[in-house]
């Protein structure tokens, strides 16, 4: 039996963060995952500008950043205009490198275990994980950060409850330019043209030399219009968006079309003693509203900034300490801007409702009066000379796997 204040079941972006934050503060702590190094996943790929303010939060900010690639400037465009050129604030990144690059930064107090946590018993007190290996773990806390699984969920009688199944799907793609050297913008957003197109937008945006492009649709997995997307993605894409070849131009894709469905569910019964769920452990956001990652951030900054240091400081860990983190005021609010966006970006893009057509009208006028005027006044114009963004500016993650630092006597409390 090993001991420790805080074991966290999960290294994806949140509990890999957690582990950083409490190692940092010194709190005692033990993260359990699987893999030494964090394999390829279609998940988050940028931070944006309010995102990136989160992090800083963390105290992690300096160090993930240096391994992303900021866009500069990112191009609005729809029907095949441009309607604004707005400063960039956008940093993309593949999400395995993301999550390397935070684990990069847990320190060599975390104990860290490449293992499957199996089952899981809480308390008002003590709380236990088993392992894969057959090894048991004693724990003040457990913070389950274990992303879409359930099966620990279902260990501890929570429930999930779907708020909007197959509510978005996510396309992804590397982009690039067919006999040019480079596109012609930085990064761009391209809105969807009709309510028809069952579509919100296509963000394109640098990863490094490559171009990234995230399409966000609204439609049954089943749809016939997703196998075409995934074999002949240039043809299906301009045959819906003819005006989005008059800015991309015409292309090719580096490596396969990804798509990933996307369902909204809410975790049912999750106030218990001794457990916190973080991030898509406790309930999901849409991507294409663009709230993930903020979702994420927002949580594991307010439990490990501010609830863990105040649970640990007293005995006991009940339900009603653990309630606290739920009803943080903070946390709430982040919830609830990612519910009410994912709703509302679908609406708008696919609803013909008349109030609906003119908030779509009144949008996209705003964009480019705000263009027009960037344009007459000189600012944040189409930038002269930039700089092409090679791989050698980008800080790469290490690809060496997580020290399996649980083995090493110095770091292990006796049971």
């Amino acid at each position: 039996m090993q001991n420790t204040d805080v074991v966290i079941v999960g290294g994806g972006l949140a509990g890999s963060m957690a582990a950083a934050m409490l190692g940092r503060a010194g709190i005692d702590t033990m993260l359990v995952d699987p893999n030494p190094v964090y394999p390829p996943d279609f998940r988050c790929e940028k931070l944006d500008g309010v995102q990136v303010d989160i992090l800083k939060k963390t105290g992690l900010a300096d160090d993930v950043l240096r391994h992303t690639t900021p866009d500069r400037q990112t191009w609005v465009a729809r029907f095949g205009r441009i309607v604004e050129k707005r400063p960039g604030d956008q940093h993309g990144i593949y999400y395995a490198p993301l999550v390397n690059a935070v684990r990069a930064l847990i320190p060599a107090n975390v104990r860290i275990v490449n293992a499957k946590a199996t089952a899981l018993a809480t308390s008002g007190e003590r709380q236990r994980v088993t392992l894969s290996t057959g090894e048991e773990v004693s724990a003040r806390l457990i913070v389950l950060a274990n992303g879409l699984s359930v099966a620990l969920r279902h260990n501890l009688g929570l429930s999930r409850a779907t708020v909007s199944a197959c509510h978005s799907v996510t396309i992804g793609f590397d982009a690039v330019p067919a006999g040019r050297p480079a596109f012609d913008f930085p990064a761009l957003t391209y809105y969807a043209e009709r309510t028809s197109d069952h579509a919100a937008l296509i963000t394109l945006f640098p990863i490094g030399a490559k171009m990234r492009a995230n399409l966000f649709v609204y439609r049954d997995m089943q749809d016939p219009w997703l196998r075409e997307m995934r074999t002949a993605p240039q043809e299906t894409l301009f045959s819906m968006w003819p005006g989005l070849r008059k800015i991309m131009g015409d292309f090719t894709v580096d490596g396969p079309v990804q798509i990933r469905p996307i369902d909204l569910y809410m975790t049912e019964g999750h106030v218990q003693g001794g457990v916190v769920l973080v991030g898509d452990a406790f309930s999901t956001s849409c991507p294409a509203a663009g709230t993930g990652a903020r979702k994420v951030l927002n949580d594991v900054e307010r439990l490990c900034n501010v609830h863990i240091p105040q649970w640990l400081a007293s005995p006991g860990m009940d339900a009603a300490k653990i309630g606290a983190f739920y009803d943080d005021p903070v946390k709430q609010a982040g919830d609830a801007f990612a519910r009410d966006k994912a709703f509302s970006l679908k609406v708008f893009s696919t609803s013909d409702a008349p109030v609906w057509r003119a908030r779509r009208l009144a949008k996209f006028m705003v964009q480019y009066a705000v263009g027009t005027l960037r344009h007459l006044f000189g600012e944040h114009g189409r930038p002269e000379a930039a700089p092409v963004v090679t791989e050698a500016d980008v800080t790469l993650v290490p690809s060496a796997p997580m020290a399996q630092r649980v083995n090493d006597p110095s770091t292990q409390t006796a049971a």
